[in-house]
């Protein structure tokens, strides 16, 4: 069970239960994510990551537990919750038809802000998104990227302390996910509070102070991306022979300086050797190669990755 929500406590979950027919999707769901920081919720395909944000900005009712966010409660006063929140989908929900000016003037009109106030807001939005540019154009002739912009956009019209994001840059380009954190990060600077479901590990360690990590309905782990590496294990020498012939007498070399057996990547002719003594291990293995005269092409060493945390976690690698 999480702790108490405290004054600062954006978003609190405890004990979420959702079931569909014979199929339990969420299991005792624990979470509590502070004002102003980001929590990545992270799990394979199935796992309950979207059924859980569906839960939590009231599109769903759970079947058990409670939860709060930005202050009320999901069941009790979902109304307030509403007001409070901004949602993106996996999928941008923008009208193809109007220009992006449009889609967030007409927004800003639906959501009672006045036609004069929803033409001020959008155009603030445009500006701070990048999307001045395009804003006359049809958002049928967006890019992947510019839409994702503009969906973002269009969740912060009546400026929500609350913002939920399930798999915001899933198809975007390297460069449009990049450009799509830098937005994040800017709103989480500015005091948002941010819940994000990503299939992207590097995402969520870029993005996220906390990572919740569930698996069929129930949180397995939680902590900070360094706290949930330290439990994978410690940092790693991995070195690269040059020539996969050399693998052998590289093993035979080094057993004699090493604490554990390396792992052993015969095609690549890798070796991946648990450091414990830092410094001390690293020149010991330096040394001990360079005395027997076996070249290596790599060496580097490497600390465990999200990647290694899912992996070890779920026992599935990151999708």
């Amino acid at each position: 069970m999480t702790a108490a929500p405290t004054a600062d406590t954006a978003i609190h979950a405890e004990g979420l239960c959702k079931r569909y027919r014979r199929v339990d999707a969420l299991t005792d769901i624990n979470l509590s994510v502070r004002a102003g920081t980001v929590l990545g919720l992270l799990g394979p395909n199935g796992a309950g990551k979207t059924t859980t944000v569906q839960i939590l900005t009231t599109l769903v009712t759970p079947d058990g537990g409670h939860a709060r966010v930005a202050g009320f409660d999901i069941v009790r006063r979902p109304r307030e919750v509403r007001r409070r929140i901004g949602l993106a989908g996996q999928y941008a929900a923008v009208d193809e038809v109007l220009t992006g000016r449009e889609n967030l003037v007409l927004l800003g009109s639906l959501l009672h802000l006045g036609r004069r106030a929803a033409r001020q807001r959008a155009d603030e939005l445009l500006d701070r998104f990048e999307l001045s540019a395009v804003a006359h154009r049809a958002v049928g002739t967006y890019s992947g990227g510019l839409r994702r912009r503009l969906d973002l956009a269009s969740c912060l019209i009546t400026s929500p302390p609350v913002l939920f994001l399930d798999e915001p840059t899933t198809g975007l380009d390297p460069v449009s996910r990049m450009a799509l954190w830098k937005l994040v990060r800017e709103l989480v600077d500015d005091g948002v509070t941010l819940l994000l479901t990503t299939q992207y590990l590097e995402e969520a360690d870029f993005l996220a102070d906390q990572i919740v990590v569930v698996d069929s309905g129930r949180v397995i782990a939680d902590g900070t991306p360094d706290e949930l590496k330290r439990k994978v294990g410690r940092e790693r020498l991995e070195l690269t022979v040059e020539s996969p012939a050399d693998l052998g007498a590289a093993l035979t070399t080094l057993r004699p300086v090493l604490t554990a057996e390396p792992t052993v990547d015969a095609d690549k002719g890798r070796l991946a050797i648990q450091v414990a003594d830092g410094l001390g291990d690293i020149a010991d293995v330096a040394a001990a190669l360079r005395e027997a005269g076996i070249p290596v092409t790599d060496f580097a060493l490497r600390r465990p990755t999200l990647d290694d945390v899912f992996a070890h976690l779920t026992g599935k690698p990151a999708s």
